[in-house]
């Protein structure tokens, strides 16, 4: 397998956005490692440093965090084709306050906060890349606020299964529970009303 097809969905995801020469392409693929994390280990644990974003090649992560209670509160769900990291700790090298965990098993495609501001000097398309990425993140983070405050729970799932077309057949009802914000019983009284009012 070549460089071009075992790295293919994060070249494809790069050029929705810029274009890159045969040359950069090159130069931005020497500092990609790859990462295999089993089904529960962590990419990331709340205080540590987030050294990597990471690109999920195949299977899927959760970010959550933890309250003071151990009630774990997931924010979002990463399958193939999404980047993750806790962007704060990325950025000024503290303490990570989310924690990123496999939820199946993973394939990853992680670059270092050293390779990645080293790729701005090099590439510069790469910069304006991740600054349209950070600012599409931002906006989706406002909307999932809008929806916490004023959605009900049904118009929440409704959402998320727009925004994670399939996820809900991978993963399991406790995590999407907690992403919703509602227990797993109730989560189950939605989908059950889902079912009955389905259309043949």
């Amino acid at each position: 397998m070549s460089q071009i097809e075992k790295y293919k969905r994060l070249l494809d995801n790069v050029r929705e956005v810029v274009s890159l020469s045969q040359q950069e392409i090159e130069v931005f693929l020497s500092v990609v490692e790859v990462r295999l994390f089993k089904k529960k280990e962590f990419v990331l644990q709340s205080g540590d440093l987030c050294r990597n974003e990471t690109f999920v090649n195949k299977g899927c992560l959760k970010v959550f965090y933890t309250d003071l209670n151990g009630t774990q509160h997931n924010v979002k769900f990463a399958p193939e084709n999404w980047w993750s990291l806790d962007l704060e700790s990325f950025a000024t090298q503290m303490p990570a306050f989310y924690s990123i965990q496999a939820i199946e098993d993973s394939e990853c495609f992680q670059i270092s906060k050293m390779h990645h501001d080293w790729l701005y000097e090099k590439v510069p398309q790469l910069e304006k890349f991740a600054k349209l990425r950070y600012q599409n993140a931002y906006i989706m983070l406002q909307h999932r606020m809008t929806q916490s405050l004023f959605s009900t729970a049904e118009q929440k799932y409704d959402a998320f299964t727009r925004k994670y077309p399939g996820l809900e057949l991978r993963i399991s009802q406790k995590d999407i529970a907690s992403y919703l914000g509602v227990t797993p019983e109730f989560l189950s009284m939605i989908r059950n009303k889902r079912q009955k009012h389905r259309i043949p």
